[in-house]
């Protein structure tokens, strides 16, 4: 089984969509793996049935008990997140402030606060509507280690891969360099960036291949609607040669593309769309180069 991870550097660029497409195009050999749990959206397109959901917990949340509270403040001193807000003299906690450190509940004198594991997301195991075994996630409002949730999603779909001989699983990561992006490129064969041709695409391209240039994985890129700027896209080509990034696909603008995401479709679905050719050579491409690589 080889892990092939889909980023950008920013949001926007049709990473999901073409993520989504690839997943098509995989067919039986793929099981994929939404891993943009801050904001996932696949879904939409593969519109899953989901057959096991679970809570998935991760960090720890303090949690005051008014009956045993005398009111002292040495949780309200020692707090450095601002956790602990006081109204007429009553100490509360501040759920989206609490980092869990859990220096409040040793510094009570009654043993009013308590530790307790946190619910920080909901992940699930479902079926795409193409029969490929998908499992998604969605954090929590304001929840933190989106990381540890996405290591869990890969580790889930891995675990599935293997149990179900699948060649590859395909992950869609979040935009950006942060830490759910770190942990979807963990353990990856090869990573596909997807950019546009603006100033700030290229600028973030730029930054989240420095990402992956830490993690030593071989990455090739495609340029999304590369015709509305081609003076930017030569440019983003300079790029690819000077790190050699394998340069995957144009994709050209084309209003078919918006026309199947509002019909929750992909674009490959859309038989007289010259971006599914490209996009069926682009995944031909990518399993040779996993192969090699590999």
């Amino acid at each position: 089984m080889k892990e092939i991870v889909v980023i950008s550097g920013k949001g926007g660029t049709g990473k999901t969509s073409i993520t989504a497409s690839l997943a098509v195009l995989g067919g039986k050999e793929v099981v994929v793996a939404d891993c943009d749990v801050d904001a996932a959206d696949m879904h939409i397109l593969l519109q899953p049935e989901n057959l096991k959901s679970e809570d998935f917990y991760s960090g720890e949340l303090a949690v005051l008990d008014q009956n045993l509270c005398t009111q002292c403040g040495n949780c309200f001193d020692v707090c450095r997140f601002d956790a602990i807000s006081v109204n007429n003299g009553i100490h509360q906690v501040v759920d989206l402030s609490c980092e869990g450190c859990g220096y409040c509940a040793r510094v009570c004198p009654v043993d009013a606060i308590k530790n307790i594991p946190l619910n920080v997301g909901k992940w699930h195991i479902a079926n795409t509507r193409f029969k490929q075994p998908m499992v998604h996630a969605k954090l929590g409002i304001g929840a933190d280690n989106s990381g540890k949730l996405v290591a869990h999603v890969k580790n889930i779909a891995k675990e599935i891969a293997d149990q179900y001989n699948r060649k590859y699983v395909l992950v869609d990561g979040s935009p950006g360099v942060g830490c759910p992006v770190v942990s979807s490129l963990s353990g990856a064969h090869f990573v596909i960036l997807v950019t546009e041709p603006t100033v700030s695409g290229l600028h973030d391209l730029k930054r989240v291949y420095e990402l992956v240039a830490k993690f030593n994985l071989r990455a090739g890129c495609i340029i999304n609607k590369s015709d509305l700027n081609t003076s930017k896209s030569k440019e983003i080509m300079q790029f690819f040669k000077h790190k050699n990034i394998i340069h995957l696909a144009d994709l050209p603008y084309d209003e078919a593309f918006t026309h199947a995401m509002t019909n929750c479709k992909t674009i490959v679905e859309e038989d007289d769309s010259a971006i599914k050719t490209i996009l069926e050579q682009v995944w031909e491409r990518v399993k040779t180069e996993v192969r090699n690589k590999n």
